[in-house]
């Protein structure tokens, strides 16, 4: 099975996996407008082993988004098997191991980034996968973990797991402890690319085409993973592109984002049906944000159940507010 991420250019721009946010809609909007690879919501290894329906669902993606890459999630070897040969069967591009989240629920089972606390079983996770699946390999990590007094990093699993046929490694910058706060540790990232042969892809902290850019210098990563960059504002990918070829980049007029509101609207209704407005209310907050009388806006905006009241709101506010 043609591996993918030989394929693509470099820098590419991938849509990096956010639980409850990266789905069909979203996707497909940060798509049109220049992402590279995509990635699902990460998903139960458990669930995707059962061949849960609710699961398979939400995993549901069009051809259009090709490459996708299904992320899971767990810490059995046996499951991990079970869930890439699911997962190869669903006509995804690639599969992906979380090594990387800090949600609570996650960790609290053993998988995630606590994970990184045992490099020898995170090579078992991936073999069992890799055993599994013609499908390209890779995984997401950060950039460190404590494990009591000791520091697991990102560079100390890649060397364990290098020798693996893992296709990419999607690292984080921040640690465990700082998930979100504070920069990322670019250092540690372009400390991966020096001793990870395959694909590096850096993650964290890319929130405007100027942040990419010093990304791509400082680590000479192969790709960017876009994450909170892209919340309401899924152009971002068109203009880092723009930003990485000329220096300069195009901000959506008013127009511009109003016909991407609503499209992205409308495909979460397509998709999802009337329960598809709901999903989007966190999204038309994040669209708003930052904007004069925001919080005014936002209360009416996570109230919406309908197209109409979101067309009615959108359309209300005044141009210079959208293009500021």
């Amino acid at each position: 099975m043609k591996n993918f991420w030989t394929q693509l250019p470099k820098p590419f721009l991938a849509l990096a996996p956010m639980a409850g946010v990266t789905d069909l809609a979203f996707r497909t909007m940060c798509k049109r407008f220049g992402a590279d690879v995509i990635y699902t919501e990460f998903a139960s290894a458990n669930a995707l082993a059962r061949h849960s329906k609710k699961t398979q669902e939400m995993l549901s993606f069009s051809t259009g988004e090709q490459p996708v890459v299904c992320q899971i999630f767990g810490n059995d070897p046996s499951v991990f098997h079970a869930a890439a040969e699911s997962v190869e069967g669903m006509g995804f591009s690639g599969i992906d191991i979380n090594f990387g989240c800090p949600a609570y629920k996650v960790t609290r089972h053993g998988g995630g980034v606590s994970l990184m606390r045992n490099p020898a079983h995170c090579a078992e996770l991936i073999a069992a996968v890799c055993d599994a699946t013609a499908l390209p390999v890779s995984v997401k990590l950060r950039a460190s973990i404590n494990d009591n007094k000791k520091k697991i990093t990102a560079v100390d699993l890649v060397e364990r797991i290098k020798s693996l046929p893992v296709s990419a490694v999607m690292i984080h910058g921040r640690s465990y402890e700082l998930p979100f706060d504070g920069e990322p540790d670019i250092g540690m990232i372009a400390a991966v690319k020096r001793v990870f042969k395959g694909i590096v892809i850096a993650n964290g902290g890319i929130l405007s085409p100027e942040t990419a850019q010093e990304m791509v210098e400082a680590t000479h990563a192969d790709g960017l993973g876009i994450a909170r960059g892209a919340l309401g504002r899924p152009w971002i990918f068109r203009q880092i592109r723009e930003y990485l070829a000329s220096g300069a980049f195009h901000e959506p007029t008013w127009d511009e984002k109003k016909q991407c509101i609503m499209e992205h609207v409308k495909l979460a209704l397509e998709t999802k049906g009337p329960y598809g407005i709901i999903e989007m209310r966190k999204h038309l907050a994040w669209y708003v944000k930052g904007l004069p009388r925001a919080k005014k806006i936002r209360e009416e905006l996570v109230k919406v159940k309908t197209l109409e009241e979101v067309q009615r709101i959108i359309m209300a506010m005044p141009e210079q507010e959208l293009s500021s």
